[in-house]
Formats: structure tokens, sequence, C-alpha cells
């Protein structure tokens, strides 16, 4: 069961109406997302490209800078080290092209994800030696590899780290720092940076703003880059607050105009996004599934040639193919969560963490896997599965519990683990698997009402309120998503009739709302249409969970309610 909540955080709604010519019901929005003072709101709502962070507040990014060009000039020769996700790929793609145009004698590795695992190690480390490489740039990686880069520079090879995951602190609290010649995170506990919610992609992206303004480049030549860096703050979920918001709507809004990359053009063609208005859902569910697929069942490096290849032919043949692998993937995927599914309801319905072994599971799909049983159960799960060495898993989890803490308490029954607080990862011997699921339970501190989900109202709205100028209002605030998601309403005691099964899979419910005074208005719900009409047809009235928009059908545009979620009235 789902439990409705209202937000009741408190605000002027009027004076902030007032000052920017927006309705309270949008005051209302911005504030429940802690969008508070007069500036954060006018950032919101009006801030453009001309407004985003000074990129010299990053630590050591202009002293990256200067290291990189200065082996340009030099004709030094540079190898990125990349990672293998969407974050690490648009990275990786920006620093590859960027300092291709720049003039860079510059290569790339980015590791494979089961034989090589996560960010740069010293086998790669001792491949650059070899091959006689200058200088590395690490993206989206490196801030922890202390002994792999201290490592690297006793071989004699200078590094760079960008980077913006968490830095290891010592007992003391202080940054633990590799000792690269410059180390670029706005993570490290001396930035000032506005905000710490930027992802691999963006730093490298705002780096080769940097190296082009000591090479004399155009703006705009820095700017063809937008794209991937608005990819990768969706694909990496990152908030869309901020200079996030402002990057990905403009990325946002060139590839819907028609991508001047022929790689992501030609991609965006195979997945029958051309002339739509593509928007976060497109990037999160469609396109950046595409782009993690090669990484997680071959190699990221289908998809990073992709965005190279100038060659229109190539690009089809290579986004065929990641469609294809996305494909299996989501085949995969779906296998794993109904089988993971099914062990939970018939062993383990008393767990409050889930333990979900699925030994022949693909390792690199264990985090998705674990999401959707998490998703499911509402309680926080970990897939493991069998790797070359041992078991392999990936935890998700729910609000109430912090993941990452609880494997630091069970790090007896763990070879490794990392993470953070709502995911992880960790490896441990198979005869660990039962203990380690045995310990979790017991200490979980996890109370009953914990694992009820808890879905937030941002204003208690009668249908009747919602007219043309407010949805439009409210659909100016996009881009939606992480940290800014779509605004969601609630009305009570409506009236149901008329109730229509649509579609070939049927598995949309049109039915027309009647409020108490007298207002009619239809709604659209997605699932299982039989069930949920069976259902509606009991109630005597509903309460429901909405989001307005606008339906265009033949020219003829009218308001309509998308239900998110319903159910009885109660007396």
């Amino acid at each position: 069961m789902d439990k409705w909540y209202v937000y009741a955080k408190k605000a002027d709604f009027k004076g902030i109406s007032e000052r920017f010519g927006i309705d309270q019901v949008t005051a209302r929005i911005l504030r429940n997302r802690d969008i508070v003072t007069d500036e954060e709101i006018d950032y919101f709502l009006n801030a453009g490209l001309d407004d985003l962070y000074d990129e010299r507040l990053i630590p050591d990014l202009e002293k990256a800078a200067a290291i990189i060009y200065e082996a340009i000039v030099s004709e030094k020769s540079i190898r990125i080290i990349g990672d293998y996700d969407i974050d690490g790929v648009c990275a990786t793609y920006i620093l590859m092209s960027g300092l291709s145009a720049a003039g860079a004698r510059v290569d790339h590795r980015i590791p494979d994800r089961i034989n090589d695992g996560y960010g740069i190690n010293i086998n790669l480390i001792r491949e650059a030696a070899k091959d006689g490489i200058d200088l590395i740039v690490t993206c989206d990686n490196g801030i922890a590899a202390v002994d792999e880069i201290r490592a690297g520079r006793e071989l004699g090879i200078d590094i760079v780290v960008t980077d913006h995951h968490n830095v290891r602190k010592d007992d003391a609290g202080n940054d633990i720092l590799p000792q690269a010649l410059a180390v670029a995170d706005v993570k490290r506990s001396d930035s000032r940076y506005p905000t710490e919610e930027i992802c691999g992609a963006v730093t490298a992206w705002k780096l080769i703003k940097l190296i082009y303004e000591l090479a004399g480049t155009g703006k705009e030549e820095w700017l063809k880059y937008i794209e991937f860096a608005a990819l990768a703050t969706v694909g990496d979920i990152m908030e869309l607050k901020g200079e996030n918001r402002v990057i990905v709507k403009e990325g946002l809004k060139r590839m819907s105009s028609g991508s001047r990359n022929i790689g992501l053009k030609v991609l965006i063609d195979e997945l029958g996004l051309t002339g739509k208005d593509i928007n976060t859902y497109h990037v999160g569910f469609v396109i950046g599934p595409c782009i993690n697929a090669g990484g997680r069942l071959e190699t990221a490096e289908s998809a990073l040639k992709l965005f190279m290849t100038e060659d229109e032919g190539e690009a089809e043949i290579l986004a065929g193919h990641l469609k294809y692998l996305n494909e299996e993937r989501k085949a995969m995927t779906e296998k794993g969560a109904k089988e993971g599914i099914a062990m939970v309801s018939d062993h383990m319905q008393d767990d409050r963490v889930l333990v979900v072994y699925i030994p022949e599971l693909h390792e690199s799909l264990a985090g998705i896997v674990a999401g959707r049983i998490k998703e499911h159960f509402n309680k926080p799960c970990f897939v493991i599965t069998r790797a070359r060495e041992g078991l392999k898993g990936s935890g998700r989890s729910i609000e109430a519990y912090d993941m990452f803490s609880a494997l630091c308490e069970a790090d007896e029954y763990l070879l490794k683990y990392g993470g953070h607080r709502m995911a992880a990862g960790l490896s441990l011997k198979e005869e660990m698997l039962d203990n380690f699921r045995i310990f979790l339970n017991e200490h979980s501190g996890l109370k009953e009402e914990d694992l009820i989900k808890k879905i937030w109202i941002d204003v208690p709205a009668p249908i009747s309120y919602m007219s043309g100028r407010l949805i439009n209002e409210i659909e100016n605030l996009k881009p939606f998503g992480n940290g800014f998601e779509r605004p969601l309403f609630a009305d009570r005691g409506l009236m149901i009739s008329d109730m229509r099964v649509l579609g070939s899979a049927r598995n949309a419910l049109k039915v027309r709302l009647k409020s108490s005074s007298g207002a009619i208005l239809e709604g659209i719900m997605f699932g299982e249409a039989d069930g949920m009409r069976e259902e509606l047809s009991h109630y005597r009235a509903v309460d429901i969970l909405y989001s307005p928009e606008i339906n265009s059908f033949r020219g003829t545009e009218t308001i309509q309610i998308n239900i998110k979620g319903y159910r009885e009235t109660r007396t």
C-alpha cells in the first residue's frame, strides 16, 4: 500500500506569485523542490547559457587546462581513460573530440566492465607506459585511485584527474587526493563551485571550455558538446536544478531540432524520435539505455565510435547494433526481474532486506534487476550473481535504509564493496551468502512503516482549478527529472462514469470525472486496463493523484487528467 502525503513547506506564495508573475500553485511547486530565495527562483525561471557557473571555481580545473594545453602545444601524447556508462562515454567523447579539434595527439581507453572493472587500474597504467604515453587524463573516474596513480607517477607518466565522485577521507575528515598533477573534482572540500551535483561529462565539458579559451577557439565550438553534457546529466541521474537545468534544457532543444553529431542524429532516428520534442524520459528510458547497452553486454567502444564517426553508413550500423543490444538487455532484465520477484514471493516475504541470488544473471544487469525488485516490494534489495571469482552483486535502496552503511557493518562477510546510501556494489565468497543475508535482516533497523511507499503531493487542487494557462506554466518548468519531478496534484470524492479501455494491448483506461462542484474532465490511466475498470466499477467515489495536461486530437485541444494513482473515497 502507498501512503499519500501533502507537502507542508511554508513561504509567501502570494508575494512570490506577484514578484515573478507566476501562479501561486507554481510558487508552491518551486518551494516544494527547495527553490526558496528570490535569487534561486529567478535563476530557475530565467537563467540561460550566459548564466552557467564559473568553471574556475572547480578545484584544479584551470590548472588541468593549462597542463593539457601545454601538452598539446608540445605535441606530447595524451591518453583519455574513461568509464563504460553513459556519463563515462559522453565524457570520453567530449575530451577525445574536443582535444583532437585543438590539435592534440590523443587516444583513449575505456575499461572493460568484466575484465577491468571500474576506473583507472594498474594494467591500464602499465599499458600507457609501454605505449610511450606522456599524459593520462581521467574522466568520470580517478578520484579514489590513490595507489594506482602513485604507481603511474613512479613509471614516469604525468596524470590529470577529472572526476565528480566522492573524495576519500582520512580519520580526521581531510581529503585523501591522488598524487596527480591536477585533481579536478567538485566534491573536494575546498571546492567553491555552487553545486556538487554535476556529472563527469559536465566536468570534462567545462575543462574543454578552459582549454579552448587558452587556444583562442570560439565559444560555439565548445557549445556543440552541450548535447553530450545533457545526455550524461540525465543518464547519471543528476539533480535537475541550477545550471544542470540550463544544460539539459538547451541540450534537449538541440537534439530535438537535429543534432550536429552524425552518430547521435542517426541513433535518434533509429529509435523513432526524429521530429519529436525530445525530453528527459526519452534520454533516461530510450536513448540512454542504448548508450549503456554496449558497456553492459559487450564494450562501451560501440557507443564511443558512434559519436566519433563522420560516416553516416557506419553510424547506421553502430546505432542499429546498440539498439539490438538494448533489446537483448531488456529481455534479460525482464527475465531476471520475474525470477527475482518470484523468489522473494515464495521464500523471502518476511525479509525486510532482500538478498536475491540469481546465479546466471549477467552481472552487469544486477543493479537494474535490484531496482525492479526494490520497486515491486518497496524494500532494499541486493541482487547477487555468479562471477568469474566468487559472487558479485549490486543493490538499490529505499529512503529509510542507508545501504552503504549497512555494508560497512557487514564487511566481515564481504571481499569488496562500495557505493552510497541508495546504491552499492559488492563481492563475496559463495559460502558467505546466507550469513550476509541473515546479518542484514537482523540489523536492518527497518520498521513496518518504513516499507510503505510515500507519495508526495504538491498541491491538493480540485480538477476545476486546472486551466490551459496554468498547465502551460507548469509545462514551462520542464525539464522534469531527479530533484525536480513532474508536479503531482490530488482531488477527492470524484464520481466516475463512461470508462473505456483503449489500445490493442488494453493498457489504457479513459474515464470521465465529475467533481462535487459539477466540474467534468476526462482522465486517462495506464496499466492493466480491464483490471482497473473492474476495480473502479465497485467504487462509490474515488480520490486521485494526477498531473494535468493538454490533449491534442484532430486540431482540438482539451484539458485532460493523467491519473497517477487512485483509491476509494473514505466516508
